[in-house]
């Protein structure tokens, strides 16, 4: 069993438009909404891949509803918008609810229930307010599985040094963690962990101490590229629970998430493009 954890879950809003214009009345044409966060994408690709997995993190009263197996709290969880136009996404991220040291302990219980029988954990996305920087960082402490992380900044920074088994920063989350652009794979090799570093239309550059790869999708992709990062996730945690070769799972993390491009709401990926880019993404060593 994979186990993703979220700790600041949302309510999706996902609207598709013509056309996004500043200070515009805009016709939405499709309205998706659904249970999300990094961690509950992760599992939803997860589950149609038909991998076994748990889900858990926190979620308020209304969200709750719609995800009964979280860690409950007072406050309401967050909502995000995202904005689909001409294959491009506007996102509008909520800071999420404060987090009480009761709500904490809660969740803290219920991660090592959970854990002790994971193959491998996923820790995914932004902290709440009320949880300290190192919150994933004290996770990773305490699992008895191999953690993968993908989160920004200080709590990106806090969990690289408790050892995680991989972390999933995209490029600008590298650039924000070191203060400047990164040398790719160089600035990788030196944070003293395996990194999957996602590059967008670009593919993804994976360093660790056994080598570095780079891989590439099939080509240029119009859709909603929201979810692909978390798909790439996904694709990386099954192959540790599998016990995959590394240059395997880039390949197949990157085909994924390229499919993930074509899914009309995060948390979801194109079958048939999936099989059909799984057999074309070449991976170079090096």
């Amino acid at each position: 069993m994979i186990l993703t954890i979220t700790l600041n879950a949302a309510l999706d809003v996902t609207y598709q438009v013509d056309g996004l214009r500043p200070g515009a009345t805009h016709r939405v044409q499709d309205v998706r909404v659904r249970p999300g966060g990094k961690g509950v994408n992760v599992a939803a690709v997860l589950e149609q891949l038909g991998e076994p997995v748990t889900a858990t993190g926190f979620a308020g009263p209304e969200l709750g509803a719609r995800l009964p197996g979280f860690v409950p709290i007072a406050a309401e969880s967050r909502r995000t918008v995202t904005v689909v136009s001409g294959g491009e996404a506007t996102l509008f991220n909520e800071p999420g609810p404060l987090i009480s040291p009761g709500e904490w302990d809660a969740l803290l219980g219920e991660f090592d229930r959970l854990a002790a029988g994971a193959r491998v954990v996923v820790l995914s996305g932004s902290l709440p307010p009320g949880l300290p920087d190192d919150a994933y960082a004290r996770l990773i402490e305490r699992s008895p599985a191999p953690v993968v992380l993908d989160t920004d900044g200080e709590p990106l920074r806090h969990g690289i040094a408790a050892g995680p088994a991989l972390v999933k920063p995209n490029v600008d989350e590298l650039a924000r963690l070191l203060g400047r652009k990164p040398d790719l794979p160089a600035d990788c090799l030196t944070l003293g962990v395996p990194v999957a570093a996602t590059l967008g239309a670009h593919g993804a550059v994976l360093a660790t101490p056994d080598g570095v790869w780079r891989a590439r999708p099939p080509g240029a992709l119009a859709g909603n590229p929201t979810g692909a990062g978390d798909a790439f996730t996904a694709a990386v945690a099954r192959g540790l629970a599998q016990g995959r070769d590394w240059p395997v799972v880039l390949a197949d993390a990157v085909a994924l998430s390229a499919a993930a491009v074509l899914s009309p709401v995060a948390g979801g990926y194109d079958a048939a493009a999936y099989r059909d880019f799984a057999g074309v993404v070449t991976v170079e060593e090096g």
